[in-house]
């Protein structure tokens, strides 16, 4: 199996709608966000399948020497030997890799954010920092489509835990910032118990607005001229968008429920933001 190959697999594995807005690309850039989604996934899996905080830590500081070596000697794993090729074509930084390791770490640290400071540093570097790599790689020309990739993966990663609330919950895991409950009147147990009421529901509608806010930033800041190329964030800006509508309708749902869309209304959503913007 070539490293390409092994990309390919992984990120078919996965099933995330993200590989549909890849379609659109042309064969080199998608080659290059395969292999970047199948980074993603070996270092989000580290975390997902190790309970044991000091092997997780093992393993990690592993990825954190790959990505040293992909970028100044010779990278051992299938994933890195395939990202190789685009690091200079494509201008890919290594302190953006070392960022996607450093915020999947703290995934082993925490299960409580504090305030929004922390869940938002939380998600620059699990999210925001993939979109900046995206934004590289689909091309741009304009700074301000950095800005764009950046609150884009903002509104992605809480859309995610939106969605995730009562899967991250029955986890022992809280993302929604403990000042933020406080606020609202929800203690932690009603997470962790599903206690769904009127305050849990303002609780998530106040998510719900944050994450509209920035889709909101994110479209506005991104220039005309590069919208054709960042068709595929805008792709999946639209299906993901259309996700925390669905929320929207009954927030509560969340805590019991994990919220999709059908595959064949996110294509339907995929070819309609492609006719949007594709010019």
């Amino acid at each position: 199996m070539t490293p390409q190959q092994y990309c390919q697999q992984k990120t078919r594995e996965s099933g995330s709608s993200f590989t549909l807005s890849f379609l659109c690309l042309s064969a080199e850039r998608r080659a290059a966000m395969t292999a970047l989604y199948a980074f993603c996934r070996e270092v989000d899996d580290v975390v997902d399948e190790c309970s044991d905080y000091q092997i997780a830590q093992t393993k990690l500081t592993w990825w954190r020497q790959e990505i040293h070596r992909l970028f100044h000697e010779t990278p051992q794993h299938p994933v890195t030997k395939a990202l190789h090729p685009f690091l200079s074509r494509f201008g890919l930084q290594e302190s953006h890799f070392l960022d996607i390791i450093n915020g999947m770490e703290l995934d082993t640290q925490y299960n409580r954010y504090a305030d929004q400071d922390q869940l938002q540093h939380y998600c620059y570097r699990v999210a925001s920092v993939v979109g900046i790599l995206s934004a590289h790689i689909f091309g741009f020309t304009q700074a301000a489509t950095l800005n764009y990739a950046h609150d884009l993966g903002m509104a992605f990663q809480l859309t995610n835990i939106i969605r995730d609330v009562g899967e991250d919950a029955r986890r022992g895991r809280i993302y929604i910032p403990l000042d933020r409950l406080a606020a609202h009147g929800v203690s932690e147990d009603a997470l962790l118990h599903s206690q769904a009421g009127a305050a849990t529901e303002a609780l998530l509608r106040s998510m719900i607005a944050q994450a509209e806010a920035f889709y909101d930033s994110a479209l506005a800041q991104l220039p005309a001229e590069d919208r054709r190329a960042q068709l595929p964030g805008l792709i999946m800006a639209a299906v993901y968008r259309t996700l925390l509508h669905e929320i929207a309708e009954a927030p509560n749902m969340v805590l019991t429920h994990k919220i999709a869309l059908p595959p064949f209304r996110k294509l339907r959503l995929a070819v309609a933001a492609w006719l949007r913007y594709r010019w």
